[in-house]
């Protein structure tokens, strides 16, 4: 006979699964909860989700840095940081680059294309090469953009929808009450409001953050109902990958464990959400997690490396996919 669900799995059973309601900020805390022996069972009932309100394809990304380094925030997992003794150092690429980045990404099967930089929010030069880039790249490669350059004001949110960036990524990070443990420089709300106006202006919203950062798992589930309430179209997962120099350099890597729970709790809090495997997957899962996570409510997936660190080699991925008989987004179902 099939073993019996926890009383909340089988909750999540008939509210997610069947009816696509996701699970409450304290539903989806005591699915944060559960023992390492239902985990198993969670990640099924994840994928089934997944499965039922996503569709089977994932949609692959590749992402790349506009400008790296010297930003003036002190968000302490980020050794982009100008205030932190981290060994990034500040760098710009043209739009020759930019467009020869998204060819690159293109050939992988990646319907996405993110350009990042690492700022507060854009000055005039940046936006205005951001603008280019944008032109640029849609002449001559058939992909999305999509543009993470920090806090905008409603003029430049309505500049980058009319450039022809069809989603924006700015990220929540934590819970609003452990956001002030993250970063001192501009608030919770602040980024709050930039998504507001992203969505007012017709692009799609991208926003997640990182997890393992030492909130509790009450802000874990607080973090999860920010995001439904939010409701975005795409929730990037991220685990801390602690970076030398940075504040939260020494901290521990989330366990294995722990990270798959949140992957299943975040898919039956968010049904129908493109869930993201970003960055420090590889840190805290590897090559075993990633498979688990693929089959356990994640549906999009950041192939090759990140801002400032490594990951996997695109082949690694997408083989993966292969191997799990999991099809790849085409651009055309983007839309």
């Amino acid at each position: 006979m099939p073993e019996e669900l926890p009383p909340i799995l089988a909750l999540a059973r008939e509210k997610v699964l069947d009816r696509g309601e996701g699970l409450s900020r304290e539903e989806t805390l005591r699915v944060l909860q559960l023992g390492e022996e239902h985990i198993e069972a969670l990640l099924a009932l994840a994928h089934q989700v997944r499965l039922k309100w996503c569709g089977e394809e994932v949609e692959v990304e590749g992402i790349i840095s506009l400008k790296t380094g010297g930003c003036p925030e002190d968000c302490h997992f980020c050794s982009q940081s100008g205030l932190f003794e981290s060994p990034v150092r500040s760098a710009w690429l043209d739009i020759p680059a930019l467009v020869d980045a998204a060819k690159q990404t293109q050939k992988t099967g990646a319907s996405e294309f993110c350009i990042v930089a690492a700022v507060k929010g854009p000055d005039e030069r940046l936006l205005a090469q951001l603008e280019q880039a944008v032109a640029a790249i849609h002449a001559e490669v058939d992909i999305n953009v999509a543009a993470s350059v920090g806090i905008l004001d409603a003029e430049q949110v309505r500049r980058l929808a009319a450039a022809g960036v069809h989603r924006y990524n700015h990220n929540l990070e934590t819970a609003r009450s452990f956001f002030p443990e993250v970063v001192t420089t501009h608030t919770w709300e602040e980024r709050r409001e930039t998504l507001r106006l992203v969505r007012e202006a017709g692009m799609e919203v991208c926003c997640g953050g990182i997890l393992g950062m030492g909130e509790t798992l009450a802000q874990r589930a607080e973090f999860a109902a920010d995001l439904a309430e939010l409701d975005p179209t795409e929730v990037p997962m991220n685990f801390l990958d602690p970076r030398p120099g940075t504040p939260f350099g020494g901290r521990e890597p989330l366990p294995a464990a722990d990270a798959l729970r949140a992957i299943g709790a975040f898919r039956l809090a968010l049904p129908k959400t493109i869930l993201r495997f970003a960055g420090g997957r590889e840190l805290t899962l590897g090559d075993l997690g990633a498979e688990q996570g693929l089959l356990g409510g994640i549906n999009a997936v950041i192939v090759g490396n990140y801002l400032t660190t490594l990951g996997r080699p695109a082949e690694q991925d997408l083989d993966l996919l292969g191997k799990i008989r999991l099809p790849i987004k085409a651009l055309n179902a983007t839309v």
